[in-house]
Formats: C-alpha cells, structure tokens, sequence
C-alpha cells in the first residue's frame, strides 16, 4: 500500500473544523491536528479539539501563543472588556468579534508545520457564512496567502503543497449534512464565543450552529441555555 500524503489541518474545535478533520481521514489523508491557544476566551474549545484528534486517533499540537493576547485587544474574543455580541452571525454587530490578521497567523504556523513534515496540503474550514464578516475567510485571502507562502518557502514545500479551504463556497448548513454522513459525534464540539459551561445559544456562533443544525434536517445535541433565541434573531 502506498503511503498516503500528509496534511495539516486547523482545528479549533468548532463543528466545521472537526467536520473537516474527518472529512479528510475520510478522504485517504494522513491527518496531522493544529490548533492554537492564542488567549481566546472560549479557549475550552481547544477540550473538544483534543477530543477529535483522540476519537480519530492522530497527532495533534496545541501551539500554546497567549501572550498574543495583549497585542489583539479590542476584540470580543480576546479582550475581556469587550462583550461578545448576540443575534444573527451575519448581522454588522458581528464585526466586533474579528480577532486582527488571526487566520494569517495561524495559517502561517500551520504551513511551517507542513513544510516541515512534507505535507503537501493545509487545510482549514471556513466556510461561505464567514465572508461578510471575516475578510480572512475569503477565496480571495487564500488565493493571495497560498502564493505568499508557496514563494516564500520555494524550494522547501512540497512541490504540489497548497494552503486550502474546502468549505469556503458551502454554507453552514451543507457541513452540518457533510457531517452526519460522515458520522461526526458533533456533541464533541464546540461553537460558543462566550466559553461557559453550556452553549450560550445567543452569541453569534451558537444562533449560526442552531440555524444549520435546522436548515439541514439534522438532529441537534446541543445544549443551549436559550436553545430559541436563534429562531428570534433570525426575524430581528
């Protein structure tokens, strides 16, 4: 048997960056887990990330950057003084949980990592919900990322190595599908920005992952403290 090809993809521990990790075991690829503690404030979600990389039984790395932190204030996720919003994810209040150039920055650990271990793929999972709030989330990023790093590791990457997003023209909803075909134990993720014990279900990931959840027939095992405050945010 040949060996399979090597990647590097990031989890956080959210739905769709575990829905891609067995998306890719599913696909042949030799999975290696990336996720990174750069002080958020829903950092339990790095629990279920371990979790993933346990059921799927791969290498996962937990980059430990919390003193980045203190340069990424003003953020929702990583400045304590800054409330985490609620309503709709696509609404403009929305705006205040970008965390500044965090998918370049984690993007470029990941692609050292890959380059390192010969990987020839780094794989990430955002998704068409993210454009209209996270400019780091879109084709165009990638696109311009992927021959940022190609130039700057020539001769060292893999010849055929590129930074990818697979999910990146599919909805929320189509990953929540991907992932009960794939069998996903999405209990074992994580989506809340407010980083409690249970899913607030009023932040914007929470009213996101409930709407999927719904739009795509797919039971929810979520536990939300407001498990319909999605359906009023989104008539708000």
């Amino acid at each position: 048997m040949e060996p399979r090809h090597k990647a590097v993809s990031l989890i956080s521990g959210g739905l769709d960056s575990t829905v891609l990790a067995y998306n890719l075991m599913d696909s042949g690829w030799d999975v290696h887990l990336l996720s990174v503690n750069y002080g958020q404030r829903h950092k339990r979600e790095l629990e279920f990330a371990q979790r993933t990389a346990a059921a799927l039984k791969v290498e996962h790395r937990i980059v430990d950057l919390t003193s980045l932190n203190q340069l990424l204030q003003g953020s929702a996720l990583t400045d304590a003084a800054v409330d985490v919003p609620h309503g709709h994810y696509a609404a403009d209040n929305m705006a205040i949980t970008v965390v500044p150039n965090r998918n370049s920055i984690l993007l470029a650990i990941a692609t050292g990592w890959a380059v390192s271990l010969g990987a020839k793929r780094v794989a990430f999972a955002a998704h068409s919900g993210d454009h209209a709030i996270y400019p780091d989330c879109r084709p165009e990023f990638v696109s311009a990322l992927n021959a940022a790093e190609r130039l700057a590791n020539e001769g060292f990457a893999d010849e055929d190595f590129r930074i990818f997003g697979p999910y990146l023209n599919v909805t929320k909803a189509e990953i929540v599908a991907l992932g009960h075909a794939l069998r996903v134990p999405f209990v074992d993720t994580w989506s809340c920005y407010e980083g409690g014990e249970i899913h607030c279900g009023k932040c914007g990931t929470c009213v996101e992952r409930a709407e999927a959840f719904a739009l795509a027939g797919v039971n929810d095992p979520t536990e939300y403290m407001e498990p319909d405050f999605w359906k009023t945010a989104l008539k708000a």
